[in-house]
């Protein structure tokens, strides 16, 4: 029996320390929050989409940032060894659209109670109000923690899960990384990642607050290369664009470091150009006494017409039955195609993830120990792995963390 001390009572930390603890190890977990599970209880909006209901190959497929490194921990503790865990522990789940897994109870707090539970029953001791400054280690092997109240703790291992530093008044405000450098590690660079998108088109903002479902996006570089393309929904704010469809597709231009890319919307992605055309014709028989202005209301939400008279380049007193086929066939390409222009992504306390990390060519995969610390494990989002939304993230943070648990 070893004495484990794990850092954060979040997502990886808890099932981390409920495996060691079910392995009969002394195991005390230190969360400097008054509570467990801060940030875990407002993921997907408070519902938290703990995971997704699809093959391995397929979840490795939408993990970007080192998927690679996950192959051996996700046949540990694999995204239907999560569903099982839960409904075991008495958390019913849904199944959504794109294999997304819910509680059925839509509740985050249901989750953070399994988790606590199984910390708990399996008597793990968690220390709340309790933050730890330092990580020791002698002759390159852990030998304890130092508390930020000064006080030494001695352990045999050390089982890091602080999280990254998206959402710091959750309590991820990065701390776990200079633990890491000061034992040694590697930390790549720290970016935000499915995170709102800042715009560079005035119009965009003047829309805030409006949301538009069931629209085709698409996200091309500057050579008119399709860079990623979506369905769903979205929304406009006052800095550019968030919701579903924006967090998604913002992973897939951070290599991009978010600039020189067009965010082109499809309003009427049921209807080809011609039936669209068709459509038209129908409203502006049916308008064709009324001004352009006024014709557009069985289309478009009534807060996005202006903006889109404006953008149309027609007059917008112009009585419908004078517009031309060819100003129908302009209005048609601009439902299919309206496009502006992503500037950068909103800061990182903003973002859902953090990509980047300790660096996984420091870490071992199939254990999660530390290549350059004896009994220094990590769990959960410190690492330099990230991934798309449909809970894949979660997945990782379970996944590894019941894995260093299962490793100590």
């Amino acid at each position: 029996m070893k004495r484990v001390a794990v850092i954060g009572a979040g997502a990886a930390g808890l099932m981390a320390a409920g495996r060691a603890a079910e392995r009969g190890h002394r195991v005390f977990v230190f969360e400097k929050n008054n509570c467990a599970g801060k940030k875990l209880r407002i993921t997907g909006k408070g519902r938290c989409n703990i995971t997704n209901a699809c093959d391995i190959d397929t979840f490795i497929s939408n993990v970007p940032g080192n998927g690679k490194f996950m192959h051996s921990a996700i046949r540990t503790f694999s995204n239907t060894d999560v569903m099982d865990f839960f409904e075991n522990m008495g958390v019913k789940l849904k199944v959504e659209r794109g294999g997304r897994v819910f509680p059925e109870s839509d509740s985050a707090g249901d989750v953070v109670k399994a988790l606590v539970q199984y910390a708990l029953s399996n008597n793990a001791v968690i220390k709340y109000d309790t933050a730890v400054s330092g990580i020791i280690a002698e002759s390159g092997e852990v030998s304890g923690i130092k508390l930020s109240s000064g006080e030494i703790k001695e352990f045999d291992a050390v089982i890091l899960a602080t999280g990254g530093v998206s959402y710091p008044k959750t309590g991820s405000t990065g701390e776990g990384y200079k633990m890491a450098r000061e034992l040694g590690h590697t930390v790549t660079p720290l970016k935000p990642s499915l995170v709102p998108l800042e715009v560079k088109e005035d119009w965009v903002k003047r829309l805030q607050g409006l949301s538009l479902k069931n629209v085709s996006v698409r996200l091309e570089d500057k050579n008119k290369n399709v860079i990623y393309s979506d369905f769903g929904e979205m929304m406009f704010t006052h800095f550019g664009v968030s919701g579903p469809v924006v967090l998604s597709a913002s992973r897939h231009i951070l290599k991009y470091d978010y600039r020189d890319v067009v965010f082109i919307i499809d309003l009427k992605p049921a209807l080809t150009e011609e039936q669209l055309d068709l459509r038209l014709q129908r409203d502006f028989n049916k308008y064709s006494r009324k001004q352009f202005k006024n014709s557009l209301g069985d289309l478009l939400p009534k807060m996005l017409i202006p903006v889109f008279v404006e953008l149309s380049g027609i007059p917008p007193e112009k009585p419908v039955h004078q517009v031309t086929k060819e100003e129908r066939q302009q209005i048609g390409k601009l439902l299919k195609n309206l496009a502006f222009e992503i500037t950068g992504a909103r800061p990182l306390d903003e973002a859902i993830v953090t990509a980047g990390g300790v660096s996984v060519k420091e870490i071992v995969p199939n254990t999660m120990e530390s290549k350059l610390v004896k009994g220094l494990f990590f769990a959960g989002e410190i690492i330099d792995v990230d991934a798309y939304t449909g809970g894949f993230n979660l997945t990782i943070a379970f996944s590894t963390g019941y894995t260093a648990g299962n490793s100590v």
